[in-house]
């Protein structure tokens, strides 16, 4: 049996790269239970407005239109942060496999970047109500 292994085999180092492959496919299906979230609360938006608009007979657009773009911008920011985690991840995944030595190379938060975005939304959001409030 070690016969069939390479001369530079490190069981600890291989032991170490599958650990971190779990870690890049746990992350990976976080981020796909947060993209599916966003995107379900973006639809759910747009659907629960139009339902009550209809229901009470109004033709309001103001309404309509903000729960649109609300959608549109949570649909969107759940499409791009599954889009970067799928491609972190690939990148992850080749950077263990090929790395002899290991090292931990810092990068900017997929995570800091989809708060940004949600802090963006609810800016947009609250300043459009805002102004249709006191209009």
């Amino acid at each position: 049996m070690t016969e069939d292994l390479p001369k530079s085999y490190n069981m600890q180092a291989e032991l170490a790269r599958e650990r971190n492959r779990a870690a890049a496919e746990r992350t990976l299906m976080a981020w796909i239970r947060t993209c599916l979230a966003l995107i379900s609360f973006g639809f759910g938006i747009n659907s629960i407005v139009s339902a009550v608009l209809i229901a009470q007979n109004k033709s309001a657009q103001s309404p309509l239109v903000l729960s649109r773009v609300l959608g549109l911008a949570f649909i969107a920011l759940g499409t791009y942060a599954m889009v970067q985690a799928v491609i972190e991840h690939r990148q992850e995944l080749r950077y263990i496999q090929h790395a002899v030595n290991y090292l931990y190379r810092p990068r900017t938060s997929l995570g800091l970047k989809v708060a940004v975005g949600l802090i963006g939304i609810g800016i947009f959001a609250f300043t459009w109500i805002l102004i249709s409030v006191l209009a």
